[in-house]
């Protein structure tokens, strides 16, 4: 009886390819990630805290994984560039973002933000988180929040609390302190840090509310000090510092962070891979330190972590705005 010759079909083929692995460009690409340089699009300009940061870990992302994380400023409100240009690098693991607090804040502040960060990036880790510090002059009667608290009560509508401008992290914070204090203070934006901190050594304001390495030559020079922070637990570059909580506003938090994201799409492979290295490299004393001298917690997170973060903010400022009654933008 005679037999009908083999004639391998293209599925052969490609079983057979598959066995040996010639067929799995992609698997190949991930396991061997990253094999050329990362861009990590930030929506800051050069310079500041977050630039810096970002500058520091992405040095240590290069030591640790070989190929060079190139990081690239783009400015803009709502981080609506640093998104777009993200988004349109592809999910290959190769274009990353920082998306941050005011990433969240965005989301209910425009009317029309044009990326979605829930639906369209994922989460890898948190790079650092950081506290709004509450500053007085040097001078001031306020030896403790408690003292302003009980001063804002005697006397409703004449301190004024300084901040940076409408909607940004400072200014949502003290219309957060405001509300849960039940106290009735006149919020003052300014244009920017270096303004709120004139304001408050010219007693135009009462109250300062500011990130820490905004405020930190001022209170080197003896000028001004910090009554309060305003995570639940006390800041590491100001551990003799209450809370707020500890002040008198109970369940009082603002906590800001900084974290890594990639496109929505981006292997899961991808992610844990610069999950890990991230963890290590959080952990450096040195980096630690580093980041501590601009007032940053330097710590890594799961991915689901940051995501219930994201998720947790963009409620919670939700809610703080409408309150508030801030313009959408």
């Amino acid at each position: 009886m005679s037999q009908t010759p083999f004639r391998p079909t293209r599925r052969d083929f490609s079983l057979a390819l598959t066995a040996t692995g010639l067929a799995a460009p992609a698997a190949w690409a991930q396991a061997n990630y990253p094999n050329k340089p990362v861009r990590v699009i930030l929506p800051f300009g050069a310079g500041g805290v977050a630039d810096v940061t970002a500058r520091l870990v992405a040095q240590a992302l290069s030591e640790k994984l070989g190929q060079n994380f190139v990081i690239e400023n783009m400015p803009g409100a709502g981080g609506i560039a640093a998104a777009r240009a993200a988004l349109s690098g592809g999910t290959d693991g190769y274009t990353l973002t920082l998306l941050t607090n005011g990433t969240a804040i965005s989301v209910p502040l425009f009317n029309h933000l044009p990326f979605d960060p829930l639906k369209e990036f994922v989460p890898i880790s948190t790079i650092g988180t950081f506290t709004c510090d509450f500053m007085v002059n040097a001078s001031a009667p306020y030896q403790t929040l408690g003292d302003f608290l009980k001063a804002a009560k005697e006397k409703p509508g004449t301190l004024n609390v300084g901040t940076i401008n409408v909607g940004g992290t400072q200014n949502l914070t003290a219309e957060l302190f405001k509300a849960m204090a039940g106290i009735d203070v006149v919020i003052v934006p300014f244009r920017g840090s270096p303004d709120v901190v004139v304001a408050l050594l010219r007693n135009d304001v009462q109250l300062a509310i500011d990130f820490y390495a905004a405020l930190k030559p001022t209170l080197d020079g003896g000028k001004a000090r910090v009554i309060a922070t305003s995570a639940p637990k006390r800041s590491p570059e100001l551990p003799n510092v209450p809370t707020v909580q500890e002040g008198g506003v109970a369940g009082f938090d603002v906590t800001a962070w900084n974290g890594l994201y990639a496109p929505a799409g981006t292997p899961d492979a991808i992610i844990q891979t610069l999950n890990k290295a991230l963890h290590e490299v959080l952990a450096d004393p040195d980096l630690k330190k580093r980041a501590l001298d601009l007032g940053i917690d330097a710590k890594a997170s799961t991915p689901a972590e940051l995501d219930a973060r994201m998720r947790g903010d963009i409620d919670k400022w939700g809610k703080v705005i409408a309150q508030a009654g801030i313009a959408k933008q």
